[in-house]
């Protein structure tokens, strides 16, 4: 959380500097800080508490759910957790200055100088706590929010994008990074807890943002990090096979990925954006709730907002986008069908917003791109090299389909499986590749604690043409081999890390960019045949 959320200093060095027990007249200073202080009490209702211990009118000094994190004066949210409880950290809390507990058991031995408040859902009181603490900032932006398997990063930066004017910043939370307004931070997570979240949210409100677009992830509905969180728009971009190691099944996945639309995350969203185009979004939009509005989007005739006209090719995009009140022409700097979707979706979003569609599509001709997606490098390279974070098989599938359709030679591609995930995945992105591909280097993604030769092993039994596939451990190596077989009029994918710039095994975690890996490797080669 450091680096994210601002502590109030002053209250933290008063809480320091005040004596467990007081032998001595108050300082006039500190006096007047705690009178300022927020009480516990403040935060909660006869509804939440389940039972109590100690002074509920006592000051924090702020919000903590991570016990290396607590501060004097905190009050320490002891969340249960599946691989560790909250509840073994609580004297650590109270050593480090805590002065109040929320967990969902008092402990037997409790400290006479810290309050203790049980509460039935120690994540759900983080989140309403969190959202009365920072004041509601949630219901002071134009707040977008995007869900689904694939194209949130895209679509949140592009709502951020089309949003934004000389006058106006607009917050994004999301893969890429959190940007707050007055500062850019590095992403950590896609969804971050609901405390960061509501914190984060404010210090948008604080620097002037008024609107913001925000990926949320499926952990991240059904861990409750965006409970009671009022949308301005909800946006649904597609469902396919993902993240299956925790929800278990497709029907699961997408009863949490509905919770943000049906209001059974807290709070309906005053507007929704849903693709017809995905089966799955059909079925969500017939369960929105009537006083949600909702604007559909998509390629069948019947969607709110639609694509006729669709023009694929290397460079960019032309179609025809219309809405209700008027159509438009638009060359978009976008490749592939999958990224109609993703345009759509952010302009949808808008639209739902009251954003006038001739102002916001003016201004995507200058959209940078997002890192990472799709990104293109330039070394002065004959073939054409493309970075992507595709890591599902529909993913890949949807960009070697879009690729091949649009190379005039060979496509190649580097790709590889995460480890400590979804392994019955592994031989479906395997048989995507080799749908599409005239020739594939299967590699390390992060392996994480997994044995590579698992991983591997589990891809090899989606090989269907084992003379167009060669495994190779070093992911360095596999990107160096794929450049050497490059020739003119070749495209290469490298994909499953897109922005990334780590790669993490079982004890560290290492610097690897395959875009700058991809650029040195070129420099490298250029130098060689000289």
């Amino acid at each position: 959380m450091i680096g994210y959320l601002t502590p109030n200093y002053p209250l933290v060095a008063a809480f320091r500097s005040l004596p467990l027990h007081r032998t001595r007249a108050s300082n006039r200073v500190t006096s007047r800080i705690f009178k300022m202080a927020p009480k516990l009490s403040d935060y909660f209702t006869d509804g939440d508490i389940v039972a109590s211990k100690g002074d509920l009118d006592r000051p924090i000094s702020g919000l903590a759910m991570d016990s290396r994190r607590v501060m004097p004066g905190n009050l320490f949210f002891a969340l249960p957790g599946r691989r560790a409880d909250g509840n073994s950290f609580i004297d650590e809390a109270i050593n480090r200055g805590a002065v109040a507990i929320v967990a969902e058991r008092i402990p037997s031995g409790t400290a006479a100088r810290v309050t203790y408040v049980q509460v039935a859902d120690a994540r759900r009181a983080l989140a309403q706590v969190s959202q009365r603490f920072f004041n509601f900032p949630d219901k002071s932006l134009d707040l977008v929010g995007v869900t689904g398997t694939n194209g949130k990063t895209t679509v949140t930066n592009l709502i951020k994008h089309l949003l934004s004017t000389t006058a106006q910043r607009v917050g994004v939370i999301g893969t890429v990074n959190y940007d707050l307004g007055a500062r850019v931070v590095p992403s950590y997570r896609t969804t971050p807890e609901s405390l960061e979240l509501y914190g984060m949210l404010a210090q948008m409100r604080d620097a002037g943002c008024r609107q913001a677009a925000m990926e949320v992830s499926s952990h991240g509905l059904d861990q409750q990090r965006v409970l009671g969180m009022q949308f301005g728009v909800a946006v649904f971009t597609n469902l396919t096979r993902d993240h299956l190691d925790y929800h278990k099944t497709m029907e699961a996945y997408f009863a949490v990925k509905s919770r943000m639309f049906t209001g059974a995350a807290g709070a309906a969203p005053k507007a929704a954006a849903i693709n017809l185009d995905d089966p799955y979004g059909r079925q969500l939009a017939a369960a929105i709730p009537a006083h949600v509005r909702l604007v559909t989007f998509g390629e069948a005739p019947e969607a709110t907002v639609r694509a006729e006209n669709v023009r694929l090719n290397f460079k960019n995009t032309q179609l025809r986008l219309v809405w209700p009140e008027g159509a438009l022409e638009i060359e978009s700097p976008f490749i592939g069908r999958y990224n109609v979707s993703n345009l759509l979706a952010a302009f949808a979003a808008c639209y739902a917003l009251g954003r006038d569609p001739q102002v916001i599509m003016a201004r995507l001709k200058s959209f940078p791109g997002v890192p990472g997606r799709m990104e293109r490098i330039e070394e002065d390279q004959p073939y054409n090299v493309l970075v992507d974070y595709a890591h599902t098989d529909d993913a890949l599938r949807n960009a070697l389909g879009m690729l091949r359709a649009i190379t005039p030679g060979r496509l190649l591609v580097v790709f590889g499986c995460g480890g400590n995930r979804d392994r019955s995945k592994r031989p479906l992105m395997t048989a995507a590749v080799q749908e599409f591909a005239d020739f594939a280097w299967a590699t390390a993604d992060n392996p994480r604690s997994e044995a590579l030769a698992q991983i591997f092993t589990d891809m090899q039994a989606g090989v269907g043409q084992p003379g167009r596939i060669s495994f190779v451990e070093d992911r360095r190596r596999a990107i160096s081999l794929a450049l050497d077989a490059a020739r003119e009029g070749d495209c290469l994918l490298i994909a499953g890390k897109g922005h990334e710039t780590y790669q993490e095994f079982a004890d560290t975690i290492v610097p690897f960019d395959d875009r700058q890996v991809v650029r040195e490797l070129i420099a490298i080669k250029k130098i060689k045949t000289v």
